[in-house]
C-alpha cells in the first residue's frame, strides 16, 4: 500500500505560495502566524507562507511536550529564519495554563474521555493562543492539516488545530506533503520523524492512535472514493479499509457545516 507522491512540485510550491500572497493581500493583513510542532506538515506549511515575502510569525506552544518535539521544531525555525528574512518567531509556553486550566474543571472517573478531552484542551489552548499572536500582529493563522487529516480520518481537534484562517495543504495526501517538504529541504529530522500529534506528552505516533499508517489510509481513502466497499479487500486491505471507514463516519460532524436549525417561515411570522 506504500503511497508514491506524483504531484509536480516546482509547480505545487509557486501555486500555494501565490494563493497566499493573494489571499493576504485581499485581505489587507500582515502576513500569516503557524504552530510549529515539529513535524513535517508545520514545517511545509511555514516555509510555504515564508516564500510569499510576507511576514510569518512561527510560534513553539509547548505543554509538557517530548524533547524531540521541541527539538525538531527549533531546529526548523533556526532554518527557516536563515533562509528567510521575513520569518520570525515566539516561544509561548502554556504548560502552566494547562494545568490551571485542569485545577479549575471537574475531574472524571471515566480515564479514557478524560484523557482525551485534556489532549483536545491542550489543542484548543493553541489554538487561542495563535489567534491572539494573529490578532496583535495583524496575521492570518495558517492551517497545517493534509487531506487524509481534514477530509478522510478527521484526525484533528475541532476548534483546535482545525481552527484555522486558511489551509495551505489541505488538498495533499501526507505523501505529497513529504515530498514537498523534500523539495523545500526541512531538516532530515523531520522528514524522518514519525508523525505525532504531541497532544499526550509522550512518544506516541498518529499511527499508534489511527491503527493504520497515512500510506495506508491514502489507499483506503482513494478506493472509498472509488466507491469500493470492504467486501473487495482481504486480510490487511479489508482491515485498513475499515478502520478508514469507521473513522470517516464518526468524525463527519468534524467535515461538515455546523447543522443550524432552520425555522419554517410561517413560524417567523405572528
Amino acid at each position: 500500500m506504500a503511497k508514491k507522491s506524483t504531484i509536480q512540485v516546482e509547480g505545487v510550491n509557486q501555486h500555494i505560495v501565490n494563493w497566499l500572497r493573494e489571499y493576504a493581500e485581499k485581505a489587507k493583513v500582515n502576513g500569516f502566524v503557524i504552530g510549529i510542532s515539529g513535524g513535517v506538515d508545520s514545517a511545509v506549511t511555514s516555509t510555504l507562507c515564508a516564500q510569499t515575502g510576507l511576514t510569518t510569525l512561527c510560534i513553539e506552544m509547548p505543554i509538557h511536550q517530548d524533547p524531540t518535539q521541541v527539538n525538531r521544531g527549533k531546529e526548523h525555525i533556526e532554518q527557516l529564519k536563515k533562509r528567510f528574512p521575513n520569518v520570525k518567531n515566539s516561544i509561548a509556553d502554556l504548560t502552566s495554563v494547562f494545568e490551571t486550566f485542569k485545577t479549575e474543571v471537574p475531574n472524571s472517573e471515566n480515564e479514557a474521555k478524560l484523557y482525551l478531552s485534556l489532549a483536545n484542551t491542550r489543542a484548543r489552548l493553541r489554538m487561542t493562543t495563535l489567534y491572539y499572536f494573529a490578532g496583535i500582529h495583524g496575521l492570518l493563522v495558517a492551517g497545517t492539516g493534509n487531506k487524509v487529516e481534514d477530509f478522510g480520518v478527521g484526525f484533528y481537534t475541532k476548534y483546535g488545530d482545525g481552527g484555522v484562517d486558511l489551509s495551505p495543504i489541505a488538498d495533499l495526501m501526507k505523501s505529497d506533503v513529504y515530498a514537498l517538504g523534500k523539495y523545500l529541504q526541512i531538516p532530515e529530522s523531520i522528514q524522518k520523524a514519525a508523525p505525532t500529534d504531541g497532544l499526550f506528552g509522550d512518544s506516541r505516533t498518529d499511527e499508534d492512535q489511527l491503527g493504520a499508517s497515512y500510506d495506508e489510509l491514502e489507499w483506503a481513502m482513494l478506493e472509498d472514493e472509488s466507491n469500493k466497499t470492504a467486501e473487495s479487500f482481504t486480510g490487511r486491505e479489508k482491515d485498513v479499509f475499515n478502520i478508514y471507514k469507521k473513522l470517516n463516519t464518526i468524525n463527519q460532524h468534524k467535515m461538515n457545516p455546523i447543522p443550524v436549525c432552520i425555522i419554517p417561515i410561517n413560524l417567523k411570522k405572528s
